[in-house]
Parts: structure tokens; C-alpha cells; sequence
């Protein structure tokens, strides 16, 4: 599949999305060891409130991954479709307005979901 940079829906090519997916692996890894060590030390229900931060890193992942576009791209106005690390910058200023309005809703939706799964968390009767 080959991926072109449309302003405000994709910045992303299929190397970048891969590290996004990893990202997203490497959150639910430390959300699940964190949650199993919290059971574990038998903490209270409130120490589980910060599962949010991994979390939001799995939630930022998966966000970026599925929506083929990464939030720091489009607040810095920039994008890459081919191997890791070749950035490139936008020109058109309603490009980087659409890009960066994207952007946020990537980070609202990610904290949203993370505050979700969190509160699913801390309500599990363990």
C-alpha cells in the first residue's frame, strides 16, 4: 500500500505507522505489568488512577497508528511518508492549520480513551 500526505488526514508512510504500532505494544506492556504489579502489592483501588500514563502512551499509539497521522508531525507542520527519520516540511499554511487541527483532536481522543480504559481499571472489584 502506498501512502500519500493529504493535509489533515494522513502524514504518516508505512515505516512511521509501524513505530506508531510499537508505541501503542510497548503502553499496553507497561499497563498490563503495571496493573498486575499494583494487584500484586495489593494497592488500594485509587493507586490504580496511574495506569493513566501508559495508558495514554498505548492510546497515543494506537490514535496515531489507525488514524495514519502523528500529532507531533502536525504540530511541527512537517511529515513523513518514506524511511524513518526523512522529514519533510509543509508549505502551505492551511495544510499546517489543517495538520495541527488534527493534531489536537488526536490528542483529545487519545486522552480520552486512556481516561476510559483507566476508570474501567480502577472499577474492576480485585
Amino acid at each position: 500500500m502506498t501512502y500519500s500526505y493529504i493535509p489533515g488526514t494522513c502524514n504518516l508512510g508505512k515505516a512511521e505507522i509501524r513505530r506508531r504500532q510499537f508505541v501503542a505494544l510497548l503502553g499496553l506492556i507497561l499497563t498490563i505489568s503495571s496493573f498486575t504489579g499494583l494487584i500484586a502489592a495489593g494497592a488500594n483501588q485509587t493507586a490504580r488512577f496511574s495506569l493513566f500514563v501508559p495508558l495514554l502512551v498505548f492510546s497515543i499509539g494506537f490514535v496515531q497508528s489507525r488514524k495514519r497521522f502523528c500529532l507531533a508531525y502536525g504540530l511541527m507542520g512537517t511529515f513523513n511518508l518514506g524511511k524513518l527519520g526523512d522529514l519533510t516540511r509543509v508549505q502551505s499554511p492551511e495544510d499546517r492549520k489543517a495538520d495541527r487541527k488534527t493534531a489536537i483532536g488526536i490528542l483529545l481522543q487519545s486522552a480520552a480513551l486512556a481516561a476510559v480504559l483507566t476508570l474501567a481499571l480502577v472499577a474492576i472489584p480485585l
